[in-house]
């Protein structure tokens, strides 16, 4: 029934509208006289302004003069008034409802087989905030909405060039959300763009809620364990990323836009390296890079040094670490895997409870949790300190948080396992996936590999902004 056309008799086409949606009490259908011609106002509570509706179609259509016909009707709403700046027709119940769902008014009139749509939205929506996972000190303080039309304003704002393309699309067979494809013209490759139009024609969901349904269908179907599509909340970041030449898809009622491709040296950039002096950004980057390494590594180099290479350790600090875990009941590996383990345990139970029991959460946590592990000898001090200083590296890189812990667990377990060896062995098989990991045949590691002198400018090192004006980057360069 949805897929069937308008009924031109307006009883018959209302009578259908209540048995497809199951009378439900959000439906509001208002019959009025306008022109002579019987018709009915057609939209969803809460998805309309009252006061909009109202003066730009209530008091407009009631004041139409009279009309021979319905024909007569819609050509003087079409050519005498401007009701709407948004007006699709409406041929089909299908197109009906979505309309209505999306906050549009829908006329129709006695004797006619088609409607007129108006955009009267009005629903409630969070107001632009400042971004929580995406902090910046120098740059804006605007992040993206649940809303799309907002978060496309919000591009557009910032990039009034007429290269901009913003491709509206539908997803999901039930949610019918609304998909904004985004780019610009002259610096994607049009067979790029060709190819990721076709896997999202590849989404057959019944719902898109949030970024996760949509990411699979953008990457390579091989194990990957970094992200090849990456996301931002950040309008300045993903404006930034179109004019490097990716391509970019927000969602209706995700704050997060996807970006495609995305590098791995992305995830050691903040806008606020642009701000600073260029010494200053380059030691942050490193200082990034030092953190990661540190977060995968550390508990993991700890226990290997300790378990099977204590020559690597001078007699002092042997002697320290081993009255250290002498006290320990328990192996060093279990009681690594224990400390790992118990503040991945601690972490999700302070993202998920709400905001006032967090601070409780801290408090057990360090103050009697911690505390009370280290006096009972369970846990040995440097061990918790090795595991406090890897989670505190690991802090640094937010957005590489999952990632971060899987490796650093199972980095644990190579180490503890087969020593530096397992460690070694481990490292070559992560790097061999990281370097063969791709998006529509962009390397995920470049500029570093495939090498590209030019590239280092801006990875490395952050160059001078008198240098990167004129270099004319896009990440065509590293396309295979």
């Amino acid at each position: 029934m949805e897929k069937g056309e308008l009924l031109p008799v307006l009883d018959s086409s209302i009578e259908m509208i209540r048995r497809i949606s199951g009378s439900s009490s959000d439906v509001l259908i208002n019959r009025f006289v306008s022109g002579g011609v019987h018709c009915a106002l057609l939209c969803c509570e809460g998805m309309v302004s009252a006061s909009v509706i109202t003066e730009l179609i209530f008091e407009p259509v009631t004041d139409i003069p009279r009309q021979s016909s319905a024909e007569e009707l819609y050509r003087y709403i079409n050519e005498e008034l401007l009701l709407s700046t948004d007006r699709p027709q409406v041929g089909d119940y299908d197109t009906l409802f979505r309309l209505m769902n999306s906050g549009f008014a829908v006329l129709l009139a006695d004797g006619m087989d088609f409607g007129l749509a108006f955009g009267v939205q009005g629903y409630a929506s969070r107001g632009v905030q400042e971004p929580l996972g995406e902090g910046n000190i120098m740059g804006a303080h605007e992040g993206f909405t649940e809303t799309v039309r907002t978060n496309m304003s919000q591009i557009r704002r910032r990039l009034k060039s007429p290269e901009l393309v913003m491709e509206m699309l539908r997803k999901g067979e039930k949610s019918h959300t609304d998909l904004c494809l985004c780019y610009m013209k002259d610096r994607v490759p049009e067979a790029l763009m060709d190819r990721i139009r076709r896997s999202l024609d590849g989404i057959e969901l019944e719902a898109i809620l949030t970024t996760g349904y949509i990411r699979p269908f953008l990457e390579k179907r091989s194990f990957e364990i970094f992200d090849s599509a990456g996301t931002t909340e950040r309008p300045d970041v993903l404006c930034s990323k179109l004019i490097e030449g990716r391509a970019a898809l927000l969602v209706d009622g995700v704050p997060y836009a996807i970006i495609v491709p995305r590098l791995f040296c992305e995830s050691f950039q903040t806008l606020d390296d642009y701000a600073y002096k260029p010494y200053y950004a380059a030691f942050i980057r490193w200082l990034k890079y030092a953190a990661f390494l540190a977060a995968v590594l550390l508990p993991s180099f700890y226990v290997a040094i300790v378990m099977y290479h204590p020559e690597l350790l001078n007699s002092t600090l042997f002697m320290l670490l081993a009255d250290a875990e002498k006290r320990a009941p328990l192996s060093i590996l279990t009681e690594a895997l224990f400390a790992l383990l118990m503040y991945e345990m601690i972490r999700e139970a302070g993202v998920r409870l709400p905001k006032p029991a967090g601070g409780a959460v801290g408090i057990i946590s360090g103050l009697i949790i911690g505390d009370a592990a280290v006096n009972s000898g369970l846990i040995s001090t440097p061990l918790l300190t090795m595991t406090a200083l890897s989670v505190l590296s690991g802090l640094v890189l937010p957005e590489l948080a999952p990632q971060l812990t899987v490796l650093r667990l199972a980095f644990l377990i190579a180490g503890g396992a087969m020593g530096l060896f397992g460690i070694s062995l481990l490292a070559c098989g992560v790097l061999v996936n990281i370097c063969a990991t791709e998006d529509y045949g962009f390397p995920y590691t470049a500029p570093f590999s495939p090498f590209r002198k030019r590239g280092m400018g801006d990875t490395a090192v952050r160059s001078d902004i008198r240098k990167l004006q004129s270099r004319g980057f896009t990440v065509e360069e590293y396309h295979e």
